[in-house]
């Protein structure tokens, strides 16, 4: 399969029937849709302008940076409409139907949206285009527009980040008729949501008082991809020189839980930007979740959540690689981990005990040494125990970063003397 050629979007759909139709079932759906569609999109990396998710397509090491963001938005958005369906799909011929009905939707999206995306419903002959081929073109359209500026990881998530609220903004467009007004009010939506994107960005570097050069560049790299006019641009760089206070940013959340945390997580990596969270960086996230409607707990699952996919990905994160930066990176996330693990400590004990081959291999270790299959087991085992506790049922965690020994770390003391 060849991202850049035509027909792709069906290749790749075929491949991934079963994922999308997994997306259906009741036990993704048993949470907010908003909270399932975050954990699905949240360790792809497209909230924060990457495209190092696992695609598990037998070609996506051939595939480059625009083509994997290309894949990752189509998936998102199907994902995204899937998850919002409120009937049951019973079965694969229903589910065509859902799908096909949701490309028609991306075309229709883009068109009235996004005019500058604007592509014609006919061929040149004037035969009529499929939903599928009017869909792929489109996204073809969208991810040119995105960077592919170098290694960068703070370039590409501020230019590229606005992915995001193109699948938020669809998740809402497909449950309306879009008629002229509704398509105007989306457009304003559009803009208004990118423009609050600039005042958390410019809030969130005035938290210590100081613009760093690293937040200043930011707001640079974000305006490119911006679209907004020359006259917003204008008054983003005046907010951004001057500040702005949390209450006066309005962000337009509509309660939208996925919205406001998407807010917050540009918020925490635009203070990551210099690589320091200080103490009264610290405070205005405290403050900003005030204003959100969250609770310190979602503060610390996002500052975990954003830990975890760059331990996750380092590797791929080349402006993030720093010994130094990955052991302080490292012992923030674990420090979390075990507060969490702690304060479920009976009821992490409890699974362990109901798994049976967990306990045959915790009681084979006592008296030998594993063999490297057992390890790999038991570390397997551990990560499904703890994806038991809720906060981890939101948030992806990093399995390249959990190896055995660390997942032995993370769990409280005298862990294991309790479960025998």
């Amino acid at each position: 399969m060849k991202p850049d050629e035509k027909g792709w979007l069906k290749e790749y759909l075929e491949f991934r029937q079963d994922l999308l139709k997994e997306l259906t079932t009741e036990s993704k759906k048993a949470s907010h849709p908003e909270q399932s569609l975050y954990r699905v999109i949240q360790p792809t990396g497209l909230m924060y302008g990457q495209a190092v998710g696992s695609l598990e397509h037998p070609d996506s090491s051939q595939w480059n940076e625009k083509d994997r963001m290309k894949i990752l938005l189509a998936e998102s958005l199907i994902s995204s409409s899937l998850l919002f369906y409120d009937k049951q799909i019973k079965n694969p011929a229903e589910l065509s139907d859902v799908i096909l009905k949701t490309l028609g939707s991306i075309g229709n999206f883009y068109n009235n949206i996004f005019p500058e995306l604007a592509t014609p419903t006919k061929t040149l002959f004037g035969r009529k285009k499929t939903p599928l081929e009017l869909a792929e073109k489109i996204l073809d359209k969208r991810v040119e527009l995105t960077s592919e500026l170098g290694d960068n990881f703070w370039v590409q998530f501020f230019h590229n980040s606005l992915l995001f609220l193109d699948i938020f903004i669809f998740g809402q467009w497909i449950h309306t008729n879009a008629d002229k007004i509704v398509s105007d009010f989306f457009k304003y939506e559009r803009e208004e949501l990118r423009f609050s994107v600039v005042k958390v960005i410019a809030a969130a570097a005035h938290a210590n008082k100081a613009v760093e050069f690293e937040e200043r560049r930011l707001l640079d790299y974000f305006l490119v991809s911006a679209g907004l006019s020359n006259e917003k641009k204008k008054e983003a760089h005046a907010i951004f020189e001057k500040g702005i206070a949390i209450e006066e940013i309005n962000l337009p959340t509509n309660n939208s839980w996925i919205l406001k945390k998407y807010f917050l997580e540009m918020a925490i990596l635009t203070i990551w930007a210099d690589k320091r969270v200080e103490g009264s960086e610290q405070e205005f996230l405290q403050r900003m979740c005030v204003y959100l409607g969250f609770s310190n707990d979602d503060l610390e699952n996002s500052m975990m959540a954003i830990e975890g996919f760059v331990l996750e990905h380092w590797e791929q994160l080349n402006a993030l690689q720093n010994k130094q930066d990955y052991n302080q990176v490292s012992e923030s996330f674990i420090k979390r981990m075990s507060a969490i693990t702690s304060s479920n400590k009976n009821r992490l004990v409890k699974e362990v005990q109901d798994s049976k081959e967990l306990m045959i291999l915790l009681e084979k270790a006592k008296s030998k040494e594993l063999t490297e299959e057992e390890k790999k087991k038991m570390q397997d085992l551990l990560m499904v125990v703890l994806k038991t506790i809720p906060t981890f049922v939101i948030i992806s965690l990093p399995q390249r970063f959990l190896t055995l020994p660390m997942l032995l770390k993370i769990l409280p003391s005298n862990f294991f003397s309790e479960v025998q």
